[in-house]
């Protein structure tokens, strides 16, 4: 028998394995696991287990860290100049609902197989190994990047909260622009971060709830001072004549683009899912934290909206600080700005925390799965945490704080996790309606490409076909076409299983729904949004191609991990029989 690196162990190994790449894709790319064995024989892979000390309090606390960050300080102000005005509060709204119809579909995966791989995991137990790898690397990427640009924007939020110049980066000439500022304090940062998720998850949340604690009462300030000091007139009124006024001074459109720009805002409840493996009762917890904090962070983000809108008239707010530039030319309340300093970095260090251990989470598992070295699988005995992937992540990110100037990366990272959203809600109606080897994939997979295909035909009229009637008429027929698709598929093609415990509710509408909310947020992206997803799946792809599929191989064939056909098949009659007997 070969053993487990024998396509690596010298050259000729791996050139023989090079020329049976096609049939090792053939056999592995498409290779589902079950939610048994992602539970049981991949998760012991990692040697110790997690310790389950989260509960629901320790979610909610987890996703209202990981949401209300240094974000919506800046995508508020942009969204109103430029997109809804006063009407962004609906705008939040929109996207506060999008999030929720995708942290349901996120939940039941996560109620029904509490492992710390969330959508790498869901995706691999329905369409596969390869497409699993896909969404993981594009993840683990976004993770890297947005938080190498998250932590050195905690420095300029920190030289506000003191009052000064931002003196704390050190340029130096000879490197080019873009690379050249220094940041030694966000290396600090990224690296004390990654010593406490490297200790344990439990003091994790503890800190986690002590931040999140201080930066809301940060927001409630803001609030506060919206309302009592703001006037509402500025709902109705521009600051200049000869802009349009009123509550939707760019029309419904407005609105919905809006909501595209403000969804940056919520990106972070998805970490939550990957907490699942280490909560105490994961069937009661986890809808109670995940969903929870999405309501909660949706109220919070619809306030601070209005109070923003009430401080000024939208075309006199700055797109880059709403909040503080409010208050800067004020006489007497320029202190306002230093303390929405003090907040800001408040909620960096809690984002940046949840995102890092969401990071370290999705490597573990994708190294159980041997598509990348098992080495970063392994959970430490006494910690009872995946202490390699939290130091090599964590050290990869502070690397790149240190000299590289990642600020156009935070409007590029959403096209990932927009991606993987689109794919968690496709899984969830495929693992529904789908039984391995009971039931025919077909109507199911024809279903959602018909469904995606008028959703991004929607999509494309909304964004480029001139305004008029015929439009209209347009956009009104595509909705048709999507609601007939949805309910011919509805009553032809019943549910293959239900879930046990906890499910989403209204299937397929609402995964349905959430399937298209992604697609239009995705048309509203730039076109360098989708350079950089190209090019990084691109390298994705050839990483699986060279390495990965040949390392999952190898491990098939020692016994670490195989197809197991016939325990497939057993799992999909005994969900088939639970599910006529409910």
């Amino acid at each position: 028998m070969e053993n487990h690196n024998s396509s690596f162990s010298n050259l000729k190994s791996y050139l023989r394995a090079l020329s049976d790449t096609p049939n090792r894709l053939a056999r592995r790319a498409g290779s589902v696991s079950t939610s048994f064995e992602e539970t049981s024989r991949v998760r012991a892979r990692s040697g110790g287990d997690m310790k389950r000390s989260l509960q629901w309090y320790d979610l909610v606390g987890f996703g209202v860290g990981g949401m209300v960050g240094a974000g919506v300080f800046v995508t508020s102000g942009r969204a109103s100049r430029l997109c809804a005005g006063p009407a962004v509060v609906l705008s939040y709204a929109i996207a506060g609902f999008c999030a929720l119809l995708s942290a349901f579909c996120y939940t039941e995966f996560a109620v029904d197989m509490p492992v710390a791989g969330g959508a790498f995991s869901y995706i691999r137990i329905t369409f596969g190994e390869f497409l699993a790898f896909l969404t993981g690397a594009n993840l683990i990427i976004d993770y890297v990047l947005s938080n190498a640009a998250v932590a050195r924007s905690f420095t300029g939020y920190l030289c506000t909260a003191l009052g000064i110049e931002s003196k704390l980066k050190i340029t130096v000439s000879g490197l080019p622009k873009g690379f050249n500022e220094i940041d030694v304090v966000a290396v600090l940062v990224v690296l004390a971060l990654t010593v406490i998720i490297c200790y344990s998850t439990r003091e994790s949340s503890m800190l986690n709830m002590v931040l999140t604690a201080l930066h809301l009462v940060f927001i409630v300030f803001v609030i506060v001072i919206g309302f009592t000091r703001g006037e509402t007139k500025n709902f109705t009124k521009a600051g200049d004549q000869n802009h349009a006024s009123g509550f939707f001074p760019f029309g419904a459109s407005g609105v919905f683009n809006g909501a595209a720009m403000v969804y940056l805002s919520y990106i972070g409840y998805d970490a939550v899912s990957t907490m699942a493996e280490e909560v105490r009762n994961p069937v009661k917890d986890i809808p109670a934290g995940v969903s929870g904090s999405v309501i909660l962070v949706t109220v919070l983000y619809c306030l601070m909206a209005a109070s923003m809108s009430m401080l000024l008239p939208y075309d006199m707010i700055d797109p880059d600080a709403p909040f503080s530039g409010a208050f800067m030319g004020s006489d007497g309340w320029r202190w306002v700005s230093n303390v929405i300093g003090v907040g800001a970095a408040f909620g960096i260090l809690t984002s940046l925390l949840v995102a890092m251990l969401g990071q370290a989470r999705y490597m573990c598992v994708i190294g159980r799965s041997s598509v990348v070295p098992a080495w970063f699988a392994k959970v430490h005995p006494k910690t009872s945490t995946p202490v390699n992937a939290s130091a090599f992540l964590g050290i990869c990110t502070a690397a790149i704080a240190l000299f590289t100037d990642l600020q156009i990366l935070l409007n590029l990272v959403s096209i990932g996790t927009l991606f993987v959203f689109y794919m968690v809600a496709n899984a969830v109606i495929y693992k529904r309606y789908v039984s391995v080897g009971v039931t025919n994939p077909w109507p199911t997979l024809s279903f959602l490409f018909c469904f995606s295909l008028t959703s991004i035909l929607f999509t494309l009229l909304w964004q480029f076909a001139p305004p008029g009637k015929p439009k209209a008429l347009m956009l009104g027929a595509c909705t048709a076409i999507a609601i007939a698709v949805l309910q011919l598929f509805n009553y032809m093609v019943p549910q293959a299983r239900k879930p046990e415990f906890w499910g989403v509710p209204l299937m397929p509408w609402i995964p349905s729904i959430s399937i298209f909310l992604n697609i239009f947020l995705l048309g509203s992206l730039d076109r360098p949004s989708y350079v950089r997803f190209g090019f990084f799946s691109g390298l994705a792809v050839l990483l699986y191609v060279f390495y990965s599929v040949h390392a999952s191989f190898d491990a098939e064939e020692d016994g670490s991990l195989s197809q197991k056909s016939i325990e497939l098949v057993k799992e999909s009659i005994e969900n088939q029989d639970h599910t006529l007997k409910v």
